[in-house]
């Protein structure tokens, strides 16, 4: 089975986005979660499949307009359902930064969340979520030990080229971690909160991550996704 850890160029400035924030706890990760967090070798990308037990909107009714806005925007919506297959692809940019797409695929149709991570300052990651990265989440990373979770410290709004520091009036922790079932899988559990509100939004789930070649590129070791 291929891994990124066979691939990835040694550099310091080849090492993922979740390296650089990291740092050495990287090497205490699960093999699966290096696999995942780690560099993705150049013409490939990482591509995971799996199911949530529960994904979507868990809120009150009129917040519902705000989350219609957000599904346009590629960050949030208002739907909900249990069972819902996944894909998640991650894509490594030429500036070092890290795209991800996950598609939801609700009985109703699908729904499409977009982001982009960077390394920032003090060992933080920098995620722009939406089409145009309009809303900026700041997660501090910790490594646990059954995987690692990510905590939102800061929120801000970018409007064309100024940043708007918001109120921390929500917060988004993600835990990833190996399935205890099975270890080739692993398992996420993103929320997002609101004072005052408490949890509104939720996906939780299993899948299966590979990393395959892009477009057919000729990738020594590189195996389709499961």
């Amino acid at each position: 089975m291929f891994s990124n850890e066979d691939a990835v160029p040694r550099g310091p400035s080849e090492r993922s986005v979740y390296q650089q924030a990291i740092g050495g706890g990287f090497a205490v990760l699960p093999p699966s979660l290096r696999r995942y967090f780690g560099a993705i070798p150049r013409g490939c990308e990482g591509v995971g499949r799996g199911v949530y037990e529960h994904a979507g909107y868990v809120g009150p009714r009129f917040l519902r307009p705000l989350m219609r806005l957000f599904a346009g925007r590629g960050v949030l919506f208002p739907d909900a359902a249990t069972s819902v297959p996944f894909t998640v692809v991650n894509t490594p940019e030429s500036d070092g930064s890290l795209s991800a797409c996950r598609d939801f695929m609700f009985p109703g149709g699908r729904q499409r969340m977009v982001d982009a991570m960077t390394a920032g300052p003090d060992g933080l990651i920098v995620d722009r979520l939406g089409h145009r990265g309009g809303l900026e989440v700041r997660l501090r990373p910790q490594v646990r030990a059954d995987g690692l979770r990510l905590r939102s410290v800061a929120l801000a709004l970018h409007v064309g080229p100024i940043r708007i520091p918001l109120p921390s009036v929500a917060r988004v922790t993600v835990d990833e971690r190996v399935d205890s079932d099975d270890p080739s899988r692993q398992e996420v559990d993103v929320r997002v909160r609101v004072r005052g509100l408490g949890e509104v939004f939720r996906y939780r789930g299993r899948f299966v991550y590979r990393i395959r070649s892009v477009g057919g590129n000729p990738v020594g070791g590189v195996v389709p996704p499961a």
